[in-house]
């Protein structure tokens, strides 16, 4: 009989062993104590404080328990119904549940650096882990129930560390990837302006964003998005494009609408006069809107018939309304030729009705170049003097000797050219030429007096007494051998007396020398 006795208290000790979990049942209840017969050689004892539910301490009802140690001194089993419910809890989580698995919990209380949440146990929730943005106001995340994200299970120490905003990234995810699943190019819908930048707005469609560029809101010209929509705004947009993989989302407003450029050949074929608004002024030419989307460029050169224009901010001013033709129309390139002049009265196509060849004209300088002067006769009409069109009886060197910007003159019309757009005047032909009334009686060899009115590197360009310009090259002066000598020895406006050397009729020159006469030389007083 004690042998049998032995054995079954080795049995009982070796089925009993510290940390393990065993079945036990409620034998009785002594005021805060609940005895509990786990079938061993003792009975154990247990508090009320280690049930989180005494509605269902009863005597005879079987729990769980936990087997710390035995007391041998007292005679009692040392149990924990607290400790049973965190092991078997930890069981079930290192049976179930792996990093990534998600569980659910309640946000119990705050701790250094986050929360402790119940998920059948308690888990570390850091701060930063606990929502998508990062708050302040972390007492507001008290007593949330919510699903969480296992981050960290440390089986040494038996701890977890969670997420919050794991789970709400991982729901956002799933719910912006059936979103744009349901998506399809062309399709309408119906989004709010959730922010605005210099490029675009950016729609929240309801779990997945979308962008709408600037250059997709408008068939006109846009300058900023503010000018079309504003935060909150609720729109109806196109979905152009999407991107399943970046999960990126193309939107349009314009494409609710036909492109106007689709009918633009019938609407402004060339030769149309139409009416417009300035919207762009640049350097070349101004853009003018013909309608919301269609823009045409009027090239500087096409804005005026009667003004010289440097830059077209000269003559127009952004929202200006102005009439145009339509000079060349591509639509495939988008690109609209236009011209303000053409709406405009010509001043060349009655060139020819009010000036004939011969016919006197008063006219104001406007340019002066090496070659002539350009003289404004009407607005947006000119003409060119040549140089050799200036007198009858001097070389005219340079046009400015005789003229400056500015001067009213009186010309003679030389010829008419309306398609070329050009008109020859001329000044010296106002007068009857001189030349064969003022040389008849010159010789060669007459002595004639003079005065010097130019020094050049060749000679000296003297005007004789009779008004005409004759030349004496440096080879004629005695005495003299270099340009320099000339510059030295002579200067403008001196009278010097010469022979006529030579008068050439056809060229209408006269050479002049100062050999054999007596020359009164500065240098040489």
């Amino acid at each position: 009989m004690g042998s049998q006795f032995a054995e079954l208290y080795e049995k009982s000790m070796q089925d009993f062993q510290e940390g393990n979990l065993v079945k036990g049942k409620i034998v009785a209840i002594r005021g805060r104590e609940v005895i509990i017969d786990i079938s061993y050689k003792a009975e154990g004892i247990l508090t009320l404080d280690e049930f989180t539910d005494t509605s269902n301490v009863q005597v005879g009802a079987e729990i769980e328990v936990l087997f710390e140690s035995f007391d041998d001194e007292n005679g009692i089993v040392i149990l924990s119904k607290r400790k049973a419910d965190r092991q078997r809890t930890w069981n079930d989580l290192l049976s179930n549940a792996q990093e990534g698995n998600i569980v659910e919990g309640k946000i119990c209380k705050k701790v250094r650096g986050g929360f402790m949440a119940d998920i059948g146990m308690e888990a570390f929730l850091p701060a930063s882990l606990v929502d998508v943005k990062p708050t302040r106001n972390l007492d507001q995340f008290l007593g949330v129930i919510s699903k969480f994200v296992i981050v960290k299970i440390n089986h040494k120490r038996k701890n977890v560390v969670i997420s919050r905003k794991d789970y709400l990234d991982k729901e956002k995810n799933q719910a912006r990837s059936k979103k744009i699943e349901g998506l399809a190019t062309g399709q309408v819908i119906r989004g709010r302006v959730k922010n605005i930048t210099d490029f675009g707005a950016f729609i929240d469609l309801g779990n997945l964003d979308g962008l709408l560029h600037i250059t997709d809101m408008s068939w006109g010209r846009l300058s900023h998005p503010s000018e079309l929509v504003k935060i909150g705004d609720e729109i109806d947009v196109v979905v152009i494009s999407i991107d399943r993989a970046a999960e990126k989302v193309s939107l349009g407003l314009k494409q609710k609408s036909q492109d106007p450029w689709e009918n633009v050949a019938q609407r402004f074929p060339v030769g149309t006069h139409a009416h417009g608004r300035v919207v762009n002024i640049l350097p070349y030419g101004v853009f003018v809107e013909l309608v919301p989307g269609i823009e045409g460029l009027v090239h500087i050169s096409e804005l005026s018939w009667t003004k010289r224009v440097s830059h077209p901010s000269e003559l127009l001013q952004v929202n200006d309304e102005v009439d145009v033709v339509v000079l060349n129309l591509d639509r495939e390139a988008r690109k609209i030729s236009l011209g303000i002049k053409q709406a405009q009265d010509n001043p060349w196509s009655h060139v020819n009705e009010k000036y004939h060849v011969g016919d006197h004209a008063k006219g104001t300088v406007r340019n002066l170049t090496d070659y002539g002067a350009f003289v404004e006769i009407e607005p947006g009409v000119d003409g060119l003097v040549h140089i050799s069109d200036m007198s009858w009886t001097h070389k005219v060197n340079r046009p400015s000797d005789i003229l400056k910007k500015g001067d009213t003159i009186d010309v003679m019309i030389l010829s008419v050219d309306p398609q070329s757009k050009k008109i020859s005047l001329g000044m010296k032909q106002l007068s009857e030429d001189p030349w064969e009334r003022l040389t008849k009686d010159l010789m060669t060899g007459l002595q004639i007096s003079g005065k010097i009115t130019r020094i050049v590197n060749f000679g000296l360009f003297v005007e004789l007494e009779n008004g005409l310009e004759g030349l004496v090259h440096i080879s004629e002066v005695t005495g003299i051998s270099t340009a320099n000598d000339l510059e030295k020895n002579f200067r403008i406006q001196e009278p010097l007396t010469v022979s006529i050397l030579h008068i050439d009729h056809e060229s209408r020159k006269i050479a002049l020398t100062c050999k054999g006469e007596t020359v009164s030389i500065p240098g040489s007083r």
